[in-house]
């Protein structure tokens, strides 16, 4: 008898305690800050980097049981030093991870390594930092960028023919890179094609434009252009040549950009990730955060796609999605 009264107290305690027990199903047990500083506030690609990240924020806080907040200190217009200031501030601030695009590699160095030495783990994405102490980086391979981008352009010009390459912020190691690229596939592989120059401006829609403008004038014999960004397309009738006239092909696939596919004033984009520069650096923030796990290699590689006319309009489609426009 004694026996069984103890067995039927047993069996009760048990399944008390597994009822009592709380469920953490949708209670997150915790907040997790991720700091971002991409490189202005007023690039479209950012904005999308943005969205991405605050997308991944949401989708990642069920899988994690946590409450992630995205803070965003992007400077409005690119300037490393801000970027800098902002780095260190979201460290003091004690935030859990930092991703941040490097305007100058050098000058956010001392910036990344002051955060990393107060326990903040940093990534970069879309423009690295590699001699910092960053344990990640996510973007394209801008090696691989640059040569694709003479290769396609010296098929549209027929390999041949006079080009320029349009080169943005010169500090900017992504950008060197690219740069760097196209010099060495139209020198090593192509002979009937001559670089005019390299010409670089303040990333904006406005001065990349006028840089365009301008060069094209004062250089009547160029034939081609490879823009290693895509800024002066992020507005309407930039190219003041009839299309076919003047062969261009552009890094970056933005919405104002795809009419210039549509005209026939490019050829071809490649477009960057912009959207992943945020939802990836997120994913694998949130992997060292919560499971102190890093990327096999230091540098994870997004792919760049190929836009043309024949798929123009459904790549179109991803700009709702990554603008946060189709929700």
């Amino acid at each position: 008898m004694k026996l069984g009264v103890l067995l039927l107290a047993a069996v009760c305690l048990l399944g008390c305690s597994k009822e009592s027990t709380p469920s953490t199903s949708g209670t997150p047990t915790r907040t997790v800050t991720i700091g971002m500083v991409a490189k202005s506030q007023s690039n479209p690609v950012f904005q999308a980097a943005h969205q991405g990240a605050r997308d991944a924020a949401h989708e990642l806080e069920a899988k994690y049981n946590v409450k992630i907040v995205i803070n965003i200190q992007t400077p409005a217009d690119e300037d490393a030093q801000k970027q800098a200031q902002a780095v260190e501030q979201l460290a003091n601030q004690g935030v859990d991870a930092i991703a941040v695009s490097c305007t100058n590699a050098s000058t956010l160095q001392t910036a990344i390594d002051k955060a990393v030495g107060l326990g903040v783990p940093v990534m970069c994405f879309d423009s690295d930092s590699p001699q910092s102490k960053r344990f990640a980086y996510y973007g394209t391979d801008d090696a691989a960028c640059g040569k694709l981008l003479a290769i396609e352009l010296a098929k549209s010009m027929g390999d041949k023919g006079n080009v320029a390459i349009l080169a943005g912020n010169e500090s900017a190691p992504n950008l060197q890179n690219r740069v760097k690229a196209i010099k060495d596939e139209l020198g090593a592989n192509h002979p009937n094609m001559k670089i005019i120059g390299t010409f670089y401006h303040k990333e904006t829609p406005e001065e990349a434009a006028a840089m365009v403008q301008s060069t094209t004038t004062s250089h009547p014999e160029i034939n081609g252009w490879a823009f290693i960004g895509g800024w002066p397309l992020f507005t309407r009738d930039a190219l003041k040549w009839n299309p076919g006239t003047i062969k261009c092909v552009s890094v970056d696939g933005l919405p104002a950009m795809l009419n210039y596919i549509k005209d026939g004033h490019t050829d071809e984009l490649l477009a960057q990730d912009c959207y992943g520069w945020g939802h990836k650096s997120v994913e694998i923030l949130m992997e060292k955060i919560m499971n102190k796990k890093e990327p096999s290699s230091p540098k994870v590689i997004d792919p760049l796609t190929k836009v043309t006319k024949d798929n123009v309009d459904d790549f179109a489609k991803n700009w709702d999605k990554w603008l946060g426009t189709g929700k």
